[in-house]
């Protein structure tokens, strides 16, 4: 998870041991031709012979929680800062989110842990060799998770371009928030480790100092576009990406630091964004956001959806969820987020719908059909289906689907679901679908 704190940070410098003046004398053994040397001489000297460690090497690592953990190098350099030219390391935690990978030092590995280093292709080639079709085809399922639109070759490419994390950490009105992946800044940015974003417009600069001058010229204090909800202290603005295409690329840079997808939308002009706030007397400060194309031919009604790290766990993503589809019924039209979904997109969605839909089926009486469901909710049918189904609260009689209702099933289903987050207030809301626009 990205971590949140105040932008105020303190150094803190490891200072030298002290010496011992007492210290008991050295004693020195005549050098022997015989001698073998002992077992931790030929440690040291196998570890001295490794170094510096090659890319792909898989070792284990000390991590933040105090434990040895697997990681893979992904990628190293000098560090120069040290005085000693030791190099450091971009590792991969194997059990872990590519959202962890990060810089390390030499003293964080433990170098007798370490695994010879194959060759990349030589490695897949060896793997493929001993891979039947349909357990190549099971690893391709499985392991491409947020990527299933590409082909093995195309996966490739994404993962070295963007295996290593550019940009560290950022600073976001009173967050400081550290990214989890790679996004495609323009190259006079490759130098820096650390970006300052002006929350109302999202400019983004290299040192806080040109932060503080831009703050003291920028006259917003909400996103651009117009605001289509308010309710106690929260905002939603929709922002047109060709009205306000400088924004809408910025909110893009931004959101890629958060998000493992192949794609970057440049084209911002086909998109609306919908940019939620939390309000104050400061202004609104965007807690999440999400778009969605201004005509979908597959009825997607949501393209990319993101909770900033600080307000994660709040209820803000399910808000979201909830509101794409409010859109919809405003539109008169059903919606489905555009696919392919991640296995963390799936759960989110899943658990939306298994309490939209079971919500109807406990108060409503008689029969209803999935087509009245859809209606009713604007969830596409196939949904609707696949939900129910997940459940097992779908049966095929007689050539029809006939749904099960069981009122103990559903609380029981209700309560694996969780809580709801965050209702949208359907009176709040003052919205023209887009193609009703001038």
């Amino acid at each position: 998870m990205g971590s949140s704190a105040n932008t105020e940070t303190t150094n803190f410098t490891t200072a030298s041991p002290p010496s011992n003046h007492n210290h008991q004398p050295t004693t020195v053994v005549a050098s022997n031709p015989n001698h073998t040397p002992s077992e931790s001489d030929a440690s040291k000297k196998r570890r001295t012979g490794m170094l510096p460690l090659e890319v792909g090497t898989r070792v284990s690592c000390l991590w933040r929680d105090g434990k040895y953990h697997p990681v893979k190098v992904i990628e190293r350099r000098k560090n120069h800062s040290d005085g000693n030219n030791e190099y450091e390391y971009y590792v991969h935690y194997t059990e872990f989110n590519r959202r962890l990978d990060e810089w390390i030092n030499l003293d964080q590995l433990d170098l007798d842990s370490v695994e010879c280093a194959l060759d990349e292709k030589v490695e897949d080639k060896v793997t493929s060799l001993k891979m039947t079709r349909h357990q190549k085809r099971k690893i391709d399922e499985t392991h491409v998770e947020g990527h299933e639109e590409l082909d093995a070759a195309s996966l490739r490419e994404h993962e070295e371009f963007t295996k290593v994390k550019n940009i560290a950490t950022i600073e976001l009105g009173k967050y400081e928030i550290e990214t989890w992946y790679f996004s495609p800044f323009p190259p006079e940015y490759n130098d820096c480790v650390k970006l300052f974003f002006c929350e109302f417009c999202l400019n983004f600069m290299k040192r806080k100092e040109q932060l503080q001058r831009h703050m003291r010229k920028c006259d917003l204090k909400h996103p651009p576009g117009d605001e289509i909800y308010r309710s106690s202290t929260l905002s939603m603005f929709e922002v047109d990406g060709k009205k306000n295409k400088v924004y809408a690329q910025n909110l893009c840079y931004l959101a890629k630091l958060f998000l493992d997808h192949k794609t970057l939308y440049y084209d911002v002009d086909l998109f609306l964004f919908y940019i939620l706030c939390e309000c104050d007397d400061r202004g609104c400060h965007m807690v999440g956001y999400f778009s969605k194309e201004k005509h979908s031919e597959e009825a997607y009604n949501l393209a990319c959806i993101l909770t900033l790290p600080p307000y994660q766990r709040k209820g803000y993503g399910k808000f979201l969820i909830a509101f794409s589809y409010e859109l919809s019924k405003k539109e008169g039209k059903v919606g489905t987020p555009e696919r392919p979904l991640s296995d963390l997109g799936l759960v989110s969605y899943r658990g939306y719908w298994t309490r939209i839909l079971l919500d109807i089926l406990k108060k409503h009486k008689g029969n209803i059909s999935i087509k009245e469901l859809s209606d009713m909710t604007a969830i596409k049918a196939e949904d609707i289906l696949s939900t129910l189904q997940s459940l097992e609260l779908i049966q095929y009689r007689k050539g029809q689907h006939v749904i099960c209702a069981d009122p103990k099933v559903l609380d029981r289903h209700l309560k694996a679901a969780g809580r709801g987050g965050l209702d949208v207030d359907v009176s709040k809301m003052i919205w023209t679908p887009y193609k009703e626009q001038s």
